[in-house]
């Protein structure tokens, strides 16, 4: 190519909570996926942290939109601008007379519709991606990890992300048994709002609740390194006035509990349709969870205990599945199971 230097490669993994861009193996963007746009306007004001600080706190005049909800894009119009914005945020390091041809490796639920799909690369080829290439997210997570997903053998992934949980059986560089459900990180945030409503008649954002969920997530009541119990303020529900609550960590996993649970069955479900060997292959090396959501506190104990097969929880599984586009990207000509 005799002008590779004005192709520029991305990787990007665009979640429903956070987008991560690689390029040349290293992290150059990992932000909230949010953007805030002016309402009179319709321009973008804000995008990422910024924007973040603005949610749950804005005027008539501005709206801060989650382009991204359960995995895919919701907001057309706000995903475009919140991509090419952060490709243009990653672009304004380098010093460039002419515009980079882009080619991109982009995730995607692997519970994606075709409407959906598309959706994405309209969304990245409006942003600049000349050569866009898709890959499903257990896929990527599997390579993330450093998993060999071309081996004939069975390897089990369980993404939990902040819309979705992917759950995948991957051979011969191929899902052969998948399940999206749409039980993740988002929904244990609402899971909290709606415990610290009943139990404790407080009303919390959704920003306190996910630092509820960070700080003291859990999912099982008797952990050997217990959290500290975390301090509260919000309005009480009937009069208005503060409230001062402490919660412990028992109280997450009870609330967590039911959502939980129908992880616990999804994994059940794609368990029960994995052919015989592949099944063996899996109880012998044990099911690997990524994504946020693995972070919560005993997750790959309970699961272990409930499954009876072992589970190992990923290094750095938040950019597990960021780690597998670049890996990806690397090798568009060999992975067969890129989409173009």
């Amino acid at each position: 190519m005799a002008f590779s230097f004005l192709t520029q490669e991305i990787a990007m993994d665009l979640g429903t909570a956070n987008t991560v861009i690689f390029q040349n193996d290293q992290i150059v963007l990992d932000e909230p996926s949010i953007v805030a746009i002016d309402n009179n306007t319709g321009k973008a004001i804000a995008l990422g942290q910024k924007a973040k600080l603005m949610q749950e706190r804005e005027n008539p005049g501005i709206k801060t939109v989650r382009p991204m909800k359960d995995g895919v894009i919701a907001d057309f119009n706000a995903a475009e601008m919140m991509i090419r914005g952060f490709i243009k945020q990653v672009n304004s390091k380098r010093r460039s007379l002419f515009t980079p041809n882009i080619k991109m490796v982009v995730g995607i639920p692997s519970g994606s519709t075709e409407v959906e799909i598309r959706a994405v690369r309209d969304s990245s080829e409006h942003a600049g991606g000349r050569d866009v290439y898709l890959i499903y997210e257990p896929m990527a997570s599997a390579l993330g990890i450093g998993l060999d997903v071309e081996a004939p053998k069975g390897n089990m992934v369980v993404d939990i992300g902040g819309g979705t949980t992917e759950i995948a059986v991957i051979s011969l560089g191929g899902i052969v048994v998948q399940d999206s459900i749409k039980v993740a990180g988002d929904v244990f945030t609402t899971d909290i709002q709606q415990h610290l409503r009943q139990q404790h008649n407080i009303r919390v954002g959704q920003i306190t609740a996910e630092k509820i969920k960070i700080a003291i997530g859990a999912v099982i009541p008797d952990l050997e390194e217990e959290p500290e119990p975390y301090a509260i303020t919000g309005p009480n529900l009937m009069t208005a006035h503060p409230v001062h609550a402490t919660i412990t960590y028992q109280e997450i996993a009870h609330c967590l509990d039911k959502s939980v649970a129908r992880i616990e069955s999804g994994i059940i479900h794609v368990l029960e349709q994995t052919p015989p060997e592949l099944y063996s292959d899996i109880v012998e090396n044990g099911i690997h969870l990524a994504g946020g959501g693995s972070l919560l506190r005993g997750l790959a104990k309970r699961l272990s205990e409930k499954i009876n097969i072992p589970f190992y929880v990923a290094e750095d599984p938040l950019r597990a599945v960021a780690r597998g586009t670049c890996l990806a990207l690397k090798n568009t000509e060999n992975y067969t199971f890129l989409m173009r």
